[in-house]
């Protein structure tokens, strides 16, 4: 896939957000927006409204299986599928367009400090091909993870998706590099996320239920 041209990013992110319909906006529509070959742009599209401290309900478990899926026919070297039911999904337009015009501002910071070609052996070759492509999965999943309501936890994920989306796309291989840290770094919250849930359950039951 020939990656667009680096000061193209930003403005086919702000023509796609003007084109939003007014009401609930459609997966599908909005996916075939791109087409298959605008796929990590798709990613770095869906990840812009977790970068901001707001929660629209639902929104991660539908774009992190779009993303998904864009990560599997990545590795599969095929065109994107969706299934009617993630299609059919919809979102509401008016919170949508705010969460993405709050979202680039990530975008072009991200821009100032992306440099084409560097570090390109984590970008070039089928086997890391393989490595990032099963990153951007892995970050799909923890995006879809359901803590949705807590500080951070869709934030995270979605910087390691755009960091990773960004640097296959301009083949810079030190944003690839930042998106395999964050993913590293939502695992390591989640685990404390789930260990302190753990120690709160069990504090709980030692205080109504003693031995």
């Amino acid at each position: 896939m020939t990656p667009p041209p680096r000061t193209l990013l930003r403005e086919q992110l702000l023509a796609l957000i003007a084109r939003l319909p007014d009401g609930d906006v459609q997966v599908g529509p909005l996916v075939d927006e791109l087409g298959t070959q605008g796929m990590l742009l798709l990613v770095i599209l869906l990840t812009l409204v977790f970068l901001i401290p707001v929660s629209i309900p639902g929104v991660s478990t539908v774009f992190g299986a779009v993303i998904l899926l864009i990560g599997f026919a990545r590795m599969a070297g095929r065109a994107l599928w969706l299934p009617g039911a993630v299609r059919r999904r919809t979102v509401p337009a008016g919170r949508l367009r705010g969460a993405l015009d709050t979202g680039l501002a990530w975008v072009r910071r991200l821009e100032r400090i992306t440099k084409p070609g560097r570090l390109s052996r984590l970008t070039d070759g089928r086997a890391m091909g393989l490595v990032n492509d099963s990153a951007l999965v892995l970050g799909a999943v923890l995006l879809m993870a359901p803590f949705g309501f807590i500080p951070f936890s869709n934030t995270i994920p979605g910087v390691a998706l755009m960091c990773l989306a960004i640097g296959l796309l301009q083949r810079d291989g030190l944003m690839v590099l930042l998106g395999h840290v964050a993913n590293v770094l939502t695992m390591a919250y989640f685990a404390v996320l789930i260990g302190g849930g753990g120690l709160a359950i069990r504090e709980l039951f030692m205080r109504f239920w003693p031995a």
